[in-house]
């Protein structure tokens, strides 16, 4: 919840993605609309999986479709841990999404004390039982632990988060949880790490901008 329109505009205008690199940008929904006037990927923070009704505070496939936003970020940690969010409403909604030709970050990770009961894998296996192969759906690994608290995942942990999620999911996998420009490029180098999801650190146009930097010689 950064970033209003005014905001917005000024980031797009300083940010400047590197060649081969796919840099996404998912402001808050009232911003939707100046990030895609600005160019590049945009994807919403959220969708929900109704065309329509009566659902207050919630946004469409085809709302988003309608603004020109390519695709949504689901399940996120904070919409678990604030808002209710569960495996079943992840999934429901990363369906609609992807049914409706919008491409979809589906969220998973487990909890700090579910990593130190040795229950990581069994997290991630539930979390990812219910999403079905799409092409065009990328999970994000997200350690709860390290989201916002300045704890990073050693490279290690992420590679072997990672390797266990493409056992059970075909798809590209995002790492998440304190990415800086500073660790950027070690746990993107890191095999079976296919990009970043970038928190606190993507508000700063050229503190994203390093960020990006860190992953184009490995994916241009």
């Amino acid at each position: 919840m950064f970033k209003g329109p005014a905001e917005t505009a000024a980031f797009c205008s300083a940010f400047e993605p590197p060649a081969g690199v796919e840099a996404v940008l998912c402001p808050p929904f009232v911003s939707l609309s100046t990030a895609v006037a600005a160019g590049g990927t945009v994807f919403a923070q959220n969708v929900h999986w109704a065309p329509e009704g009566a659902f207050t505070g919630e946004i469409s496939v085809s709302m988003l479709q309608e603004l020109g936003v390519h695709g949504a970020i689901v399940g996120h940690s904070e919409r678990r841990q604030f808002f209710g969010e569960t495996d079943e409403t992840v999934a429901r909604r990363a369906a609609a999404a992807l049914e409706g030709g919008l491409r979809v970050i589906a969220c998973v990770g487990e909890l700090e004390e579910e990593r130190e009961r040795g229950e990581t894998e069994a997290v991630l296996a539930r979390q990812l039982s219910v999403l079905e192969p799409h092409p065009a759906l990328v999970i994000a690994y997200e350690p709860v632990w390290a989201i916002g608290t300045g704890k990073t995942a050693t490279p290690e942990l992420a590679r072997e988060a990672h390797a266990f999620i493409k056992t059970l999911l075909d798809a590209p996998v995002l790492y998440g949880g304190s990415v800086k420009p500073d660790n950027a490029a070690e746990l993107m180098s890191q095999p079976g790490v296919d990009g970043a999801l970038v928190g606190g650190a993507s508000l700063d146009p050229d503190s994203f901008a390093a960020i990006c930097r860190s992953a184009a010689p490995i994916h241009s």
